[in-house]
């Protein structure tokens, strides 16, 4: 399986959407290595940053999806490099 390390950023502008926001992300957290949330009350928004290591196909639908809920803003950077995992993750 070929894998590459991303960054995903979000800002969750309408904080309904969070728990939906959390629910895809436990869905993937296989592939998540780490995750820093920061809640900026003064302007009433949540910024996420989520490191993944995880086949960019699955990187790019979770980032689809994420974007596609309402009051959710998302972009992802991607590492040049593709790894080579035997084992999955």
């Amino acid at each position: 399986m070929q894998t590459r390390i991303a960054v995903m950023s979000i800002i969750v502008e309408d904080l309904e959407a969070a728990p939906a926001v959390n629910d895809l992300l436990h869905e993937h957290a296989q592939y998540i290595l780490g995750r820093m949330g920061i809640p900026y009350r003064s302007r009433g928004v949540s910024i996420l940053s989520v490191a993944m290591d995880a086949p960019q196909n699955t990187i790019s639908a979770l980032s689809g999806r994420i974007g596609s809920l309402p009051g959710v803003s998302v972009k992802t950077a991607f590492s040049s490099v593709v790894y080579e995992r035997e084992e999955t993750l």
